[in-house]
């Protein structure tokens, strides 16, 4: 039976953007310094202890990563606050990785060796070194966000938008990940979009990205525009008279949040009105109107896509919940949500561990089960079922909004239904 399934394209790979200007790239720690460490259970007067890591200083810029962090504390406040789990407050240990390979596993060593954590949860880090290490330990990593492969190759550890790949040590299928064309099939199928343009920089990350956006685009029918500019000095007014030129219907882009707000300056500058400039679930936030002040026209032909509801869609209860709960942060964003739905995710496997004991072997055996999990209804259905072979096509639903100034995000349709039968590409990770 075909079920809604989520992409590997349209999220993990859309993180890799967020590297482009980084130079973070770390170092690992000898194998000698790790250690499978133990599994602790908590006793009946003991706090349930979790860990959150995120790379909340990272070169990438402050606040790129906390999103999942704060929406993780957020839920686990109001929990303790309503009794905790089976009458057990949860007791959060956060670490900022810095965004380096040695600041996770050090983050890692700490939160596993000597904070005893049941789980980790939420986990949103630029360079996730300690993984290996996580596995090793047979601990728990629920509901991370997949920046990188990780969470694509090793057992116990289990990304917000699931993964069917063997995760036997080695990336995906053989050292490869396949992502489907769902986006590009419904800008085509629904907003009749025949031209789409890819942006991205002369260098070699944000190009490898768009490389893979426009086979993706070109397996979808469209005609593909690609427009790269300088790194260094970037020429946003030529590339937007080009796409004025060629007449564009949709705007992808491999390049940083910054270089967003400018292109999409230079765009309204020039004239160019396209029916979406699409970006991705990190960039799903309420700071829109700032970023993109200069830019009224670009900004209200933005558009998301992802794997869970809209962060705005209050008239569901579950969304309600979460902005009830995070009603005096400054901001709001869709990793919020998505770090809201991994510590409910958390809080569902303890909940069913707790007349046998919460252990870090009980939690890991229910969320090894997952189904399609959806944190009710926050997530499309997450799975966990390793697939000895790679898929070649897949039904795959996305989760699509608009911006609009009077409004915010707007959803557009129903995520469970807004799902389409569509090869899946391999790439390299």
């Amino acid at each position: 039976m075909n079920r809604p399934r989520t992409s590997r394209a349209a999220e993990a790979l859309a993180a890799a953007a967020l590297l482009v200007l980084t130079a973070a790239c770390g170092s690992r720690l000898p194998e000698s310094d790790f250690g499978h460490g133990d599994r602790p259970s908590a006793t009946a007067r003991e706090p349930i202890r979790v860990g959150i890591v995120a790379s909340a200083t990272s070169p990438v810029g402050g606040g790129a990563f906390t999103g999942p962090r704060d929406g993780a504390n957020a839920w686990f406040d109001r929990l303790d606050a309503r009794g905790g789990i089976d009458g057990r407050r949860v007791e959060v240990h956060t670490c900022d990785d810095g965004g380096s390979g040695v600041g996770n596993n050090e983050c890692v060593r700490r939160l596993i060796d000597e904070e005893k954590v049941v789980a980790l949860v939420a986990t949103t880090a630029l360079d996730y070194a300690g993984a290996s290490r996580v596995s090793r330990a047979s601990v728990p990593d629920i509901g991370g966000q997949p920046i990188g492969a990780a969470y694509d190759t090793y057992p116990h550890l289990y990304g917000i938008y699931g993964s069917d790949a063997p995760r036997n040590g080695t990336p995906g299928w053989d050292g490869r990940l396949y992502g489907g064309t769902e986006v590009y099939r419904y800008f085509k199928r629904e907003h009749g979009a025949r031209t789409a343009a890819v942006v991205s920089y002369n260098q070699s990350a944000s190009a490898a990205y768009a490389r893979l956006v426009e086979r993706g685009l070109k397996a979808e029918g469209y005609k593909v525009v690609t427009e790269q500019v300088d790194f260094a000095l970037p020429n946003f007014r030529a590339v937007a008279a080009d796409l004025k030129e060629q007449g564009a219907d949709l705007v992808f882009d491999a390049i940083d949040a910054n270089g967003n707000a400018r292109l999409c300056r230079a765009m309204d500058d020039a004239g160019v009105r396209v029916t979406a400039k699409v970006t991705n679930v990190q960039n799903w936030t309420s700071t829109v109107a700032e970023e993109y002040k200069d830019a009224p026209h670009c900004r209200n032909a933005l558009w998301a896509t992802g794997s869970s509801r809209d962060y705005e869609d209050t008239a569901h209860p579950a969304v309600r919940a979460f902005r009830d709960a995070t009603k005096d942060l400054r901001t709001h964003s869709q990793w919020q949500l998505e770090g809201w739905a991994a510590a409910r995710w958390f809080t569902d496997a303890a909940a069913s561990c707790a007349r046998t004991g919460i252990t870090r072997a009980c939690v890991d055996r229910y969320a090894g089960r997952t189904r399609d999990y959806t944190a009710g209804g926050l997530l499309l259905p997450v799975s966990f079922e390793r697939s000895p072979e790679p898929p070649s096509t897949s039904r795959t639903c996305l989760s699509v909004a608009r911006w609009r100034d009077r409004e915010g995000w707007v959803a557009q349709g129903d995520m469970n239904r807004t799902c389409f039968e569509v090869p899946q590409l391999a790439y390299e990770p």
